[in-house]
């Protein structure tokens, strides 16, 4: 049943005191692309805890707003790639979904993705924010404190804090890794990112670029409208329904003046479907409306969008969904 349809005519750097599939992609790099002498290039992926601004920075130092962003935890599931492409480098930055112990088969997945991001990273940016005490998942941090590669370590939203508490959380975080940079940062407000690029491509190995010089993600567009859609219904709803729910694209149309997309939101749970069409299917409207919106900024074109909700029981640990899904191999 069809339950929505809608269509539209500073600061310089401190200082402070002191294989899996991309590793497939290494093998697999573009051919006859002209580069110079001491061209580098490499995986930087970003890495830490649930909301501590991990996609905010991913999209900053992108240029481009590739993951989604909300307020809530969790709102990353999974592996995100953007490329930053001048003639003398090449950086493929990874926004990872934040580090937890799995409570569920998604999750599972997800976790999956950043061991993927510690094992074939060749720069880890481990961000943290300036009220966490330490990085939520502790075994995580050990892996990272024992890896041989750059780490930087991040602190995020040093702009809802004074000065003395940024320097003690960087002396702490310095502690923990000596060898490791570690930086006060606001990815919100573009605080000490333009030296963080300097620094990076500093760590930059030698390299060949691993992709076309004119592409930014890895990702197919249907993920992106799937994304844009879930983000609305993170938006939108409240307590479990966000985390119950995942945005299937089943069609993709793109003709030269229209996008047309027809897409399903699973829910688990026949409860969960009647909350997210809600009254008068007045809820699934507004997500649909919103969605639609963003779509045609984002396509820069008009967008027909055909929403419909669906109860795939228990999705979130049923593996064979979730390969159909992304989130497993």
């Amino acid at each position: 049943m069809s339950t929505e349809n809608t269509q539209s005519n500073e600061d310089e750097f401190p200082d402070l005191p002191p294989m899996p599939e991309s590793a497939n992609m290494r093998n697999e790099a573009p051919e006859a692309i002209d580069f110079p002498e001491g061209h580098k290039a490499g995986f930087v992926n970003i890495v830490g805890s649930p909301n501590v601004g991990k996609s905010t920075l991913m999209n900053r130092l992108v240029g481009e707003n590739i993951s989604i962003i909300n307020s809530k935890a969790q709102t990353t599931r999974h592996r995100i790639m953007g490329i930053v492409n001048q003639p003398e480098f090449q950086i493929v930055y990874s926004d990872t979904p934040g580090v937890l112990d799995p409570a569920y088969k998604l999750q599972e997945g997800m976790m999956r993705f950043v061991k993927t991001a510690l094992q074939d990273a060749d720069v880890l940016i481990l961000v943290t924010d300036i009220f966490e005490e330490g990085i939520s998942h502790e075994a995580t941090f050990d892996k990272i404190a024992k890896m041989d590669i750059p780490v930087f370590i991040l602190i995020n939203k040093v702009d809802l804090a004074d000065q003395e508490r940024a320097m003690e959380k960087a002396e702490f975080w310095q502690k923990k890794i000596p060898r490791a940079h570690v930086a006060p940062i606001s990815a919100l407000h573009n605080f000490n990112l333009e030296n963080l690029l300097d620094r990076i491509v500093e760590e930059l190995p030698v390299a060949p670029p691993f992709f076309p010089k004119d592409e930014l993600t890895d990702k197919p567009m249907r993920f992106f409208v799937s994304e844009i859609v879930r983000e609305k219904i993170l938006t939108h709803y409240k307590q479990e329904i966000p985390y119950s729910c995942e945005v299937v694209v089943e069609e993709f149309i793109d003709e030269p003046t229209i996008c047309r997309i027809r897409a399903e939101i699973r829910v688990a749970r026949e409860s969960q479907k009647y909350i997210v069409v809600g009254a008068g299917g007045r809820m699934i409207k507004r997500v649909g409306t919103d969605s639609r919106k963003e779509l045609e900024s984002f396509l820069d074109k008009k967008v027909f969008l055909d929403l419909y909700v669906r109860v795939d029981k228990d999705w979130r640990n049923d593996e064979r969904k979730l390969k159909r899904f992304g989130y497993f191999d």
